[in-house]
């Protein structure tokens, strides 16, 4: 069962949340570690939809402003992601992805997700021994998860009534969450979307190069590593080549396919979100921005703060005035009714 749930016993559960915040936001997608590098100006806005069933929970997400998703799935559970419109076309893991295609996550597997303004995207997560039976009794197939991810390309039929039942259950959510947390209307639902989600995966056509997308997602699973063990020092295309392991020409590749930049732009906004976060949860009487650059690899404040500007919109004085000393609230899915 997905994160926070497998000690406990099956629940019916559903709920909207509305997040202003990065870190709030991301600190609130139940079952996901996420990491946020924020790529534009654009003020944060996300509306997140969720449904839990007995055997499956699923998610909505509308966010409005471009940014970098470093996302680990917790490995107890079969993640199923997918957008929901296609203009522009978000990219999960380097593949850029079309309203009705499909991805499998690999068990555990880290992904990367990149947007570029509004995007609407849809999660549908269950426990691998309910795949597994829901296979065997629908088409006599085991159904087991990969161990890398797969891009599949169903029928527009097929992909159409997922993402038809998938839509239908998240407005119900909204408009009328008191009859979706009634058992027999949940579990009415999770048969017609477990149903959709084995002629999905059964029926589906892999359309990625998987020796060629998995090299390239372990180079840039190494680069996140590296980042996070270097998030206070300022690093060179060479060091970050040494470090990960790669030739700088296919560490550039990598990065432009999943990240849309290079390594180094890419490093330098993964502090520059740093640098936010920790101004967000600092006390504005006490924190000083200069010292909280230099812990991120920014020492020269007149170029830290154009910097700053030119991505958030803001001078960092701003940002800290604005802070909510103490850190994000917290949403528990697992609770929630």
């Amino acid at each position: 069962m997905p994160s926070g749930l497998r000690d406990k016993a099956p629940m019916i559960g559903c709920g909207t949340n509305t997040f202003a915040d990065p870190d709030d936001y991301r600190l609130n997608l139940p079952g996901l570690d996420v990491r946020l590098v924020m790529t534009g100006r654009d003020t944060f806005r996300s509306d997140v939809t969720w449904l839990r069933t007995d055997r499956l929970w699923l998610v909505r997400v509308v966010e409005n402003a471009p940014r970098v998703a470093f996302v680990a799935p917790a490995p107890a559970s079969v993640y199923v992601s997918f957008p929901l419109h296609s203009d522009p076309q978000p990219v999960w893991n380097g593949v850029r992805l079309s309203r009705g295609e499909i991805v499998l996550h690999g068990r555990g597997e880290p992904f990367h997700q990149l947007t570029f303004g509004t995007t609407r995207w849809g999660l549908i997560a269950l426990a691998p021994e309910h795949l597994r039976a829901c296979g065997q009794t629908l088409i006599g197939d085991d159904l087991t998860p990969p161990r890398a991810a797969k891009f599949l390309r169903p029928s527009s039929t097929v992909a159409g009534d997922l993402l038809r039942l998938h839509t239908q259950a998240c407005d119900r959510v909204r408009s009328r969450p008191d009859l979706m947390a009634r058992r027999e209307i949940a579990r009415s639902l999770e048969h017609d979307l477990i149903h959709a989600l084995v002629s999905v995966l059964a029926l589906g056509e892999s359309r990625n190069s998987a020796a060629t997308r998995q090299r390239h997602a372990a180079i840039m699973v190494r680069l996140e590593r590296v980042l996070a063990l270097q998030a206070s020092r300022q690093l060179s295309t060479a060091e970050l080549c040494s470090a990960v392991g790669a030739p700088e020409r296919t560490l550039r590749m990598c990065c432009t396919e999943f990240v849309g930049s290079s390594p180094v732009h890419y490093a330098r906004l993964r502090r520059l979100n740093l640098v936010r976060s920790a101004l967000m949860r600092s006390d504005p009487a006490t924190a000083s921005i200069a010292a909280i650059a230099r812990s991120h690899g920014f020492s020269e404040p007149g170029r830290f703060a154009a910097a700053y500007r030119t991505l958030f919109g803001e001078a960092p004085s701003i940002t800290l005035r604005r802070s909510k000393a103490g850190g994000p609230p917290r949403c528990n899915f697992a609770d929630s009714a």
